[in-house]
């Protein structure tokens, strides 16, 4: 293939990964952007390797195991290890990047300099995101703590490996084709991998989301400079997309939680216990509510709103929530899901969660959408949400997440709030939701307790 034709290959798979990022921003049409862009990559990997002329053995037998690994991986994911599913990707995709810098230095140190500056910036963020994804899927399965784990001068620790790394960069800028240019080089290699842990290790879960959001985003910056590296067109173009639309996702999430990415990393939200400082606790008192109880009053509703968080996909409860929102249609009610940006642990976690129930588009609102018409709602059912839902972050300024935008539920007719316990959520603080007048609190595990209620609504009662 001749070099004009693969630039006409690459225009037409770079128009389809713009094609299928603005298609992945309605759930109505995410998963055809999500096949546009998964083709427009392969036509773009076809069309390299026809121009190249590689060996094409070795090439068959990587996509043959990473095929059956990525096959594998997304058929037995449970929806709840979603979320470590995407930190796992993205820390693939930036050990990709710094493998792919560090082979094209190994076969040529000689390099022009201005292009081993290149190299050594897409190793270093390719590491980064390596490191970091892989201490962000531990947060996220529970493997190490969640909480944000803050030590003695770690802001100290963190500038002085950011500082070795531009000093061993700018040594190899001067010597890049000698032993001692490659010793530089492994250390950025090194320091990078390190710096993914000490800066990610400080965030606390109820940040994750957006650290996840931001990896992806140093994954497209890592691709984007490793195709400078080896003038790869199209990994230039595909990399510097992830990249941007990493950074505005990651600062919508920011907008979303009322905090910045110097909050995320610094501030060690998430290490607060039961109640924030200054606080003595939400006045109220409980009002736990049977089956019973809640049919009763969803049953007499003539508008119902539900609220999913991370506990609806714990308990796997889509299915059985749509199920019970079908029979409140039957019953003459007004429908409708209302979503978060940051509910769950990643971004889209409830749409997903939603559109595998088959959930009309149509029924999802968004925060912004909901909160002005609350006051109209007869009943909110909160399901798994917790911190997304807490009035803390309305009325209450010593709270951490005063100034947070939540869904405003508490402002409802009634609010049922389908809860395991009284735990708080991972921002670690009490919800004055739950002691609310207005409010009643069904224990259980979301899944059985619905289906609870959808029993009592086919038996009439």
């Amino acid at each position: 293939m001749s070099f004009i034709g693969i630039n006409y290959v690459y225009v037409v798979s770079a128009a389809m990964f713009i094609l299928g990022l603005k298609m992945l921003g309605s759930p109505a049409t995410a998963r055809r952007g999500n096949l546009v862009s998964a083709l427009g990559m392969l036509i773009a990997i076809v069309a390299t390797l026809l121009a190249q002329g590689l060996d094409y053995r070795w090439i068959l037998i990587g996509m043959l195991i990473g095929g059956a690994i990525g096959t594998a991986g997304a058929y037995f994911v449970k929806m709840t290890a979603m979320p470590e599913m995407v930190a796992l990707f993205n820390g693939s995709g930036g050990l990709a990047s710094l493998l792919l810098a560090w082979s094209e230095y190994h076969q040529n140190p000689a390099m022009a300099p201005s292009l081993t500056l290149v190299t050594a910036l897409s190793v270093f963020i390719g590491g980064v995101a390596f490191t970091g994804s892989l201490v962000a899927f531990g947060k996220l399965a529970g493997k190490i703590p969640q909480r944000a784990v803050i030590y003695k001068g770690q802001h100290l620790i963190n500038g002085g490996i950011l500082l070795v790394a531009i000093g061993a960069a700018t040594l190899l800028y001067l010597k890049p084709d000698s032993l001692t240019g490659y010793l530089f080089f492994v250390t950025i290699v090194l320091v990078a991998l390190g710096f993914g842990v000490t800066s990610t290790i400080p965030v606390g879960g109820a940040d994750i989301p957006v650290v996840i959001s931001l990896l992806n985003s140093y994954t497209g910056l890592a691709a984007c400079t490793a195709g400078f590296v080896v003038s790869n067109t199209i990994l230039i173009v595909a990399g510097a997309l992830v990249g941007a639309s990493g950074i505005i996702l990651t600062r919508l999430m920011c907008k979303a939680m009322n905090r910045s990415l110097a909050n995320i990393f610094f501030s060690g939200f998430g290490t607060t216990t039961a109640r924030a400082p200054g606080e003595d606790g939400p006045k109220g008192e409980v009002k736990p509510a049977s089956a019973e109880d809640v049919y009763y009053i969803l049953e007499a509703a003539d508008s119902v709103a539900f609220v999913p968080g991370y506990g609806l996909a714990v308990a796997q409860a889509q299915h059985v929530v749509k199920e019970l929102g079908d029979l409140l249609e039957a019953n003459g009610a007004e429908v409708v899901y209302a979503i978060h940006p940051v509910a769950g642990r990643m971004p889209g976690h409830m749409n997903v969660l939603l559109a595998e129930a088959n959930v009309p588009y149509d029924q999802l609102v968004e925060m912004d959408d909901i909160n002005p018409r609350m006051e109209t709602i007869d009943v909110c059912v909160v399901i798994g949400a917790n911190d997304v839902v807490n009035p803390a972050a309305v009325d209450n300024e010593k709270s951490p997440i005063y100034g947070m935008p939540i869904i405003e539920t508490f402002r409802a007719k009634t609010v049922i709030v389908l809860k395991r316990s009284m735990s708080p959520g991972f921002a670690g603080i009490e919800n004055a939701l739950f002691y609310g007048e207005n409010t009643r609190m069904y224990f259980g595990d979301a899944k059985a307790s619905v289906q609870a209620l959808v029993a009592e609504f086919k038996s009439g009662n």
